[in-house]
């Protein structure tokens, strides 16, 4: 019976934190819209990844692109084009592959990026004004372990 209870309690504790990630998510979603909105009125939020990718990655080939999203070769191709089209990002030959370009960020879209993410740069410093250090550490290890499939004591 005592096994029964502990399942049945890891089962509740697993549901609960169902629940908080699945507000955290549509707290990032809301984030993220607005950020869109931002850099672009009326970018969408599937353009604005594609553009964050492009800049975190500096320069990336769109076949690199399109695997690093996990997404359809055609559609991030014509995503591209839209953020050409709005000079956030520009195209150039890959010096190592004549056929392949590489893309990355204009200065313009550099500023763009910057002045739409200001306003919630302090939110997650701010929010954990009040955690100390060892909490901060303790949680990014427990996350890390969550995503990589570990057991959080390794």
């Amino acid at each position: 019976m005592a096994t029964h209870e502990t399942r049945e309690a890891r089962t509740e504790a697993v549901r609960a934190l169902e629940a908080e990630f699945g507000e955290l998510i549509n707290r990032f979603r809301r984030i993220i819209l607005e950020n869109a909105n931002r850099v672009s009125p009326g970018m969408l939020p599937g353009a604005y990844k594609v553009f964050t990718t492009i800049v975190r990655r500096e320069q990336v080939t769109l076949s690199a692109l399109a695997e690093t999203l996990m997404a359809d070769k055609g559609q991030i191709s014509r995503t591209v084009r839209e953020l050409e089209q709005l000079g956030l990002v520009q195209r150039t030959p890959d010096p190592t592959d004549g056929r392949s370009s590489l893309l990355a960020p204009t200065p313009e879209g550099l500023e763009r990026l910057a002045a739409a993410r200001a306003p919630q740069e302090s939110t997650l410093v701010d929010a954990l004004e009040d955690w100390s250090l060892d909490d901060i550490h303790n949680l990014t290890r427990l996350l890390h372990a969550l995503t990589a499939g570990e057991s959080p004591s390794s």
